[in-house]
């Protein structure tokens, strides 16, 4: 049984060590989302951090402030839910039928 017990620990430790090496390209993975027809894009990467945030001049109009604030927030839950669906797309072979919380 010791035997069994090595090879399980060998076979964990090489699965922690490929799903630390996933975590890590999606460090480096971009998605973007957009709102208004591309006047408002947001760069994510992999981990739900936005990067970068693009708005086109026409988009600002001093007497609709409202409507860039909408076309911002619109823009970044579209990047970060990309981004969810990348990080669920690249870690679903490791987390199949675990409750990781910010992957579920």
């Amino acid at each position: 049984m010791n035997g069994n017990f090595q090879k399980m620990m060998k076979q964990a430790q090489k699965l922690q060590r490929q799903m630390l090496e996933a975590q890590e390209a999606l460090a480096e993975e971009r998605v973007e989302g957009s709102a208004g027809g591309g006047m408002v894009k947001v760069v994510a990467d992999g981990q739900q951090n936005v990067l970068e945030v693009v708005i086109d001049p026409q988009a600002v109009d001093p007497e609709d402030v409202e409507m860039l604030q909408d076309l911002v927030l619109a823009a970044v839950s579209d990047a970060l839910r990309r981004s969810r669906e990348l990080a669920e797309e690249r870690l679903g072979a490791f987390t199949k039928g675990m409750k990781i919380p910010g992957l579920t």
